[in-house]
C-alpha cells in the first residue's frame, strides 16, 4: 500500500510510523556516544547502562522489578526480540496461541522455528476475547501464548478480566507467555495498560518486550529490550547471540538516557495521540464509516460497509486501492493481519500518528470523495 501511495502521491495513513520524532537530546547523544565511547563489540546482553535503565524503567512504569544482571536483554528492535523468543523457547511441535488479527511477523516466526500456531479470533464487532475458544486452544503441547497489548492493528488494550483469564489458563497448563508491549505508553484517557507479568503467579512465566522506536517515536533506531525471569532470558539470549549478537552501543547509550530522563515525552504520548484519534474518529464517522472501539496504539480500524451498496462485493483490498487511487488517501486492509481463514473483508486500518495538517488534509479529501 505504501508503494501504491507513493505512485499516486496519496496521503499515507497506512504505514505505522510517526511524523513527529522524539527527543532532540537523544539524537545528540547518539552522535556524542560515537566519539566518547568505544566502537567495538559491546556486551552481548547489552551495555550495563542500558540494562540498568531498562530495569529501572520496568519498575517505575509497570511496578515490575527486574534484576538488570539476570533479567534484562537489549535487542535490535522488538522484532528481533520476538525472533529470539520464538527461536529460544520453541522446540519442534510446540504449540503457540496467537490472537487474530495480529502483527504479521508472528506466524512466520512461529512456523520457521518449528512451532504450531493455534489462532484465536478476537470478535471483530468489539475486539473482545472469546473466552471459550481461548480455553479450547490450550493443550499439553502449548509452549506459550503471545499477548500483544496494546494491540496492533485493533488498538485494543486487554482488560484485567481478560488478562486474569489468560493467567489462569497459563497456570493450569504450565505454559509461558510472551508479551509484546511495545505500545505500553500509547494508551488513551480512561484506559490503563496492565502487564500480564504483574498478575499473581505470572512473574516467572512471562517475558516482556519493549521498543525504543515506539516509546520515543524513533522507529529507525531499532533498539528493543526483553525483561523476564533468568531462565527465559537465558534462552532468548542464546538465540539473540546467533541472530545479531549485539546492538550498536551508541544507540544503547542514548536509549538509556531517554528511559531515565525523557519520561515526560513517553508518558505524554497517550494524551497527544488520543486527541488525534478523536479528530480522525469524528471525521470518519461524518464521512459514513463505522469506527470500531480502541483504547491505545496509533491505529484506528473502520468498517466501510455503510459506504458501499448492500449488494457490492468490493473487499477491503479493493476498497483500499480505490481509496488510494481515487480519493488520495491510503489505509491498510485489515485482512492482511489475519492468519486464520475467512477474515473480515470490510475493515481497514488508519494510522493517525501524523501531523495535524496531514490528518486534516486526509479527512478533507475523504469528505470530498464520498460526498460525490
Amino acid at each position: 500500500m505504501t508503494a501504491l501511495s507513493i505512485e499516486h502521491k496519496s496521503i499515507n495513513l497506512g504505514q505505522g510510523f510517526p511524523d513527529e520524532e522524539g527527543p532532540e537530546e537523544m539524537k545528540r547523544r547518539v552522535g556524542a556516544a560515537v566519539l566518547e565511547h568505544g566502537n567495538q563489540y559491546p556486551p552481548m546482553f547489552g551495555i550495563p547502562e542500558a540494562r540498568q535503565a531498562v530495569a529501572r524503567y520496568s519498575e517505575a512504569s509497570s511496578g515490575i522489578p527486574a534484576n538488570w544482571q539476570t533479567e534484562t536483554l537489549i535487542t535490535v528492535g522488538a522484532t528481533e526480540a520476538l525472533a529470539s523468543a520464538f527461536m529460544g523457547l520453541l522446540n519442534r511441535g510446540d504449540e503457540v496461541i496467537l490472537f487474530d488479527p495480529q502483527y504479521d511477523a508472528y506466524i512466520p516466526l512461529c512456523i520457521a522455528n518449528g512451532g504450531v500456531p493455534k489462532v484465536v479470533k478476537l470478535d471483530p464487532s468489539d475486539w473482545s476475547v472469546p473466552h471459550d475458544q481461548l480455553a479450547e486452544a490450550f493443550t499439553e503441547k502449548t509452549k506459550f501464548i503471545l499477548v500483544n497489548s496494546p494491540h496492533n492493528p485493533t488498538g485494543k488494550v486487554f482488560s484485567r478480566e481478560d488478562l486474569q483469564f489468560i493467567a489462569d489458563l497459563c497456570m493450569k497448563w504450565g505454559t509461558y507467555a510472551v508479551l509484546d508491549e511495545v505500545y505500553e505508553h500509547l494508551v488513551f484517557s480512561g484506559s490503563k495498560h496492565i502487564s500480564l507479568r504483574s498478575l499473581p503467579g505470572m512473574h516467572e512465566r512471562c517475558i516482556r518486550i519493549g521498543s525504543a522506536g515506539k516509546t520515543f517515536s524513533l522507529t529507525a533506531w531499532k533498539v528493543g529490550w526483553v525483561t523476564g525471569p533468568p531462565k527465559l532470558i537465558s534462552a532468548v539470549a542464546a538465540a539473540h547471540q546467533f541472530i545479531t549478537f549485539t546492538v550498536p552501543s551508541a544507540m544503547q547509550y542514548a536509549v538509556a538516557y531517554g528511559l531515565d530522563k525523557e519520561k515526560p515525552f513517553y508518558r505524554g504520548l497517550g494524551e497527544s495521540l488520543h486527541k488525534k484519534r478523536l479528530f480522525l474518529e469524528e471525521q470518519l464517522q461524518q464521512v459514513g464509516f463505522r469506527v470500531l472501539p480502541a483504547q491505545g496504539t496509533y491505529f484506528l480500524v473502520a468498517d466501510f460497509r455503510p459506504l458501499i451498496p448492500d449488494d457490492s462485493k468490493e473487499d477491503d483490498v479493493e476498497f483500499c486501492r480505490r481509496l488510494t487511487i481515487e480519493a488520495g488517501v491510503t489505509a491498510i486492509p485489515v485482512s492482511a493481519f489475519y492468519a486464520s481463514k475467512n477474515p473480515p473483508r470490510s475493515l481497514i486500518r488508519f494510522c493517525f500518528c501524523k501531523e495535524d495538517e496531514k490528518l486534516q488534509r486526509a479527512c478533507a479529501a475523504l469528505h470530498q470523495y464520498f460526498s460525490k
